[in-house]
Formats: C-alpha cells, sequence, structure tokens
C-alpha cells in the first residue's frame, strides 16, 4: 500500500504561483507514475501531469507551460509547481501513484482557489 498526502494548497489571487507536494509512506514510489489530477465543481476528474519513473513528463494541454511536476525519489515526494494561475485552475487537486496506464493509490486531495 502507498498513502499520499497533499499539501500546499490555498488561496492565490490570478497570476500568482503555488507549489504541491504530496508526500508518499509505506513504500516507495520510485517506480511508480505519479499524476496530478484536479476537479472542479461540476466538472469531471481530469489528469494535470504526469510525471514517469524515469522522468518523463506530460502535461494537459491547459497547463503546458504554467505547471511543472517533479520528484524527489529520495524524499519519495512529488511535486506540481503551478505558475500563472488562472481562475480556471480553481479544483481540488489529487496525487496518485500508477503502473500501466492505472492509477492506483491516491491522496485526499488539497483545495486550490485562484481568484480573479
Amino acid at each position: 500500500q502507498v498513502q499520499l498526502v497533499e499539501s500546499g494548497g490555498g488561496l492565490v489571487q490570478a497570476g500568482g504561483s503555488l507549489r504541491l507536494s504530496c508526500a508518499a509512506s509505506g513504500r516507495t514510489i520510485s517506480f511508480y507514475v505519479m499524476g496530478w489530477f484536479r476537479q472542479a465543481p461540476g466538472k469531471e476528474r481530469e489528469l494535470v501531469a504526469a510525471i514517469t519513473s524515469g522522468g518523463s513528463t506530460n502535461y494537459a494541454d491547459s497547463v503546458k507551460g504554467r505547471f511543472t511536476i517533479s520528484r524527489d525519489n529520495a524524499k519519495n515526494t512529488v511535486y506540481l509547481q503551478m505558475n500563472s494561475l488562472k481562475s480556471e485552475d480553481t479544483a481540488v487537486y489529487y496525487c496518485a501513484a500508477g503502473l500501466g496506464g492505472s492509477y492506483y493509490f491516491w491522496g485526499q486531495g488539497t483545495q486550490v482557489t485562484v481568484s480573479s
């Protein structure tokens, strides 16, 4: 089992930045694909960014050039640096760990609110 705990969410003005962290425990996440998802009220959950065990990344088109996902396997932690935030980035952000295209372990989420 992998337990994931997100932190770093909050209220920020449009154009500002936040850095989300996802701390893992239970086992190493070094060989998992790690993803950040978000879900806004009334909308489906969407994949924002993902990073493989080898460090390859992919991003949703809506966040390319603004968000950066990274991982520190020594700290068993994944990060999401969010810059140039927009009101449409407001959502609950979730961290997840998975393999083979499926995500098996999820955090409880952290709220990000961007005021315009």
